[in-house]
């Protein structure tokens, strides 16, 4: 099986090609290290190697349910990594990081934990379709502790779904799953587009309340906290 690579010649299409060979050498298990690999590694595109495991399914390589299973348990599998990550982290050493971080505090990771403690399981299911989220909110599940087997469980419903949606696209439009691919790209730009509008809103945020403390205890005449 020769699945069509993309010739573009960026290092983004060089990774996605090295997915697509190992498909042509292993077959399914190949597209599920792949997004095993994308887990932990957001840049490398699940919206090519998808649809390519989709492409290559239609053309009897394997099963199209063999691309759905492999590509599912490639993202459960570095979901689990990056869930150990987080638990290793912990809610203690992330509030000694905050505490030393410019803007940040303690309390911060406080609000967070609470958050995800109530909204935790919505936010696994739905976080693995939001690109760059679906890997990163892996991290939070293994700080706050969720088990195991409720998290593998929210991982594998919601990376199916996302999953099906990209391998099928590959599967029934063929040489044409691009038109999926620009789609996904523009969803991706917005999601960039939020996380930084967030990032620099939380800083504004932060810079201003810092500098009216730091006013209001000039006027007080009390000494500055470290």
């Amino acid at each position: 099986m020769t699945t069509v690579k993309t010739t573009d010649g960026s290092w983004l299409s060089t990774l996605a090609d090295w997915a697509v060979s190992l498909m042509d050498v292993i077959g399914p298990a190949g597209a599920g290290i792949a997004i095993a690999m994308e887990n932990l590694f957001p840049p490398l595109p699940s919206e090519v190697i998808l649809p390519m495991a989709g492409l290559a399914a239609s053309r009897g390589s394997f099963t199209v349910v063999e691309a759905l299973v492999w590509t599912t348990a490639g993202s459960v599998i570095g979901a689990l990594l990056l869930y150990g990550l987080g638990a290793w982290l912990g809610v203690g050493r992330l509030r000694a990081i905050a505490a030393k971080v410019p803007l940040l505090k303690p309390e911060d990771i406080d609000r967070t934990v609470a958050w995800f403690e109530r909204h935790g399981g919505k936010a696994v299911f739905f976080g693995r379709m939001i690109p760059i989220f679906r890997s990163l909110i892996s991290i939070p599940a293994g700080i706050t502790r969720m088990p195991v087997w409720r998290f593998a469980l929210l991982t594998a419903a919601g990376s199916l779904l996302w999953n099906s949606i990209f391998v099928l696209s590959g599967y029934f439009l063929g040489e044409s799953w691009h038109i999926v691919e620009r789609y996904a790209d523009i969803l991706q730009y917005v999601v960039i587009a939020v996380a930084v509008a967030a990032v620099v809103w939380f800083v504004w945020a932060r810079v201003r309340e810092t500098l009216a403390t730091r006013d209001s205890r000039d006027r007080r005449g009390e000494p500055e906290l470290d």
